[in-house]
């Protein structure tokens, strides 16, 4: 098997905002069910690509040397996963420009392995049935799936459940405090809401006719408060200057819709203040 693709440079994998996070139940393997807006930005991680014949998977951090990957490197284990899945005795150099902070509820390590996964196909000259590649998206973590799509989706069940949307054109103002949150350690929270009563995707676009970013609410946010003070004054910060804020994902980034051009205070030092556009559709749409 060959690929006449050499290398495949500038690959865009967008962050996404969570509208609202609801946790409806759990099931009795201990995943949680929720419901959520997923929502894709303009602030991107990159990644480049280039072919290697000997079956091989590396993965270096642009700009920084020899630097110590995590043990279970996401886009590594996507990169595996599909050489399995695909039979393909070809490998690949990875290098990633990490923008999309960590531990911030933005799902950067998702996004960026559904990139991986994209680009790869693309690389290595293989295709996978829709379903093949969703299935490896799940195994790799709940939020992979979505982001193989190309569009803001409504979603539900573990992750699994994705139905396109089309939002309106909009500003948003992120921040992101020094510390970070443990995703687990939210959601093995005894305090955690576990029942929200199930909404509607005709409900949340009822409510989006006057009030677009305005539905709902996060079930993580209570206990991510708890567990990190900074998502707190975060949004105290966003509150001062009147803009109503809310936690993303598990935090501990915060956001608020930005209703027109403004000027925003002097955040803390240590503080990431970014101000981003949602996406007409994902960069890779179409892969």
């Amino acid at each position: 098997m060959s690929s006449a693709l050499k290398a495949i440079y500038d690959v865009a994998a967008p962050a996404k905002l969570n509208l609202f996070l609801h946790i409806n139940g759990r099931r009795a393997d201990g995943y949680h069910l929720l419901q959520s807006v997923f929502m894709l930005i303009d602030w991107c991680d990159t990644l480049h690509f280039e072919l290697r014949s000997d079956g091989r998977i590396t993965r270096s951090d642009v700009g920084t040397p020899n630097p110590a990957l995590p043990a279970e490197d996401l886009v590594v284990r996507a990169a595996r996963a599909l050489q399995l899945a695909s039979a393909t005795p070809l490998g690949a150099n990875i290098w990633l420009d990490k923008r999309i902070p960590s531990q911030a509820g933005m799902g950067g390590g998702s996004s960026d392995a559904a990139s991986c996964l994209l680009a790869l196909q693309r690389l290595w000259g293989v295709t996978l049935p829709p379903g093949k590649l969703q299935e490896i998206a799940l195994g790799l973590g709940a939020d992979v799936p979505f982001f193989l799509g190309g569009s803001h989706a409504w979603v539900e069940g573990i992750g699994e459940k994705i139905t396109p949307l089309t939002l309106p054109p909009a500003r948003f103002v992120v921040v992101k405090p020094p510390a970070g949150l443990p995703t687990d350690a939210i959601f093995k929270a005894p305090q955690l809401k576990r029942d929200t009563e199930t909404a509607t995707i005709r409900g949340f676009a009822a409510h989006c006719e006057g009030r677009i970013y305005g539905f709902g609410h996060n079930d993580l946010q209570p206990v991510a408060q708890t567990l990190c003070p900074q998502v707190g004054q975060s949004l105290d910060w966003l509150s001062m200057q009147g803009l109503q804020g809310r936690m993303t994902g598990s935090g501990s980034a915060v956001f608020a819709h930005l209703p027109h051009k403004m000027e925003l205070a002097v955040a803390p030092g240590g503080w990431q203040v970014h101000k981003c556009s949602n996406l007409e559709m994902h960069p890779l749409a179409g892969w």
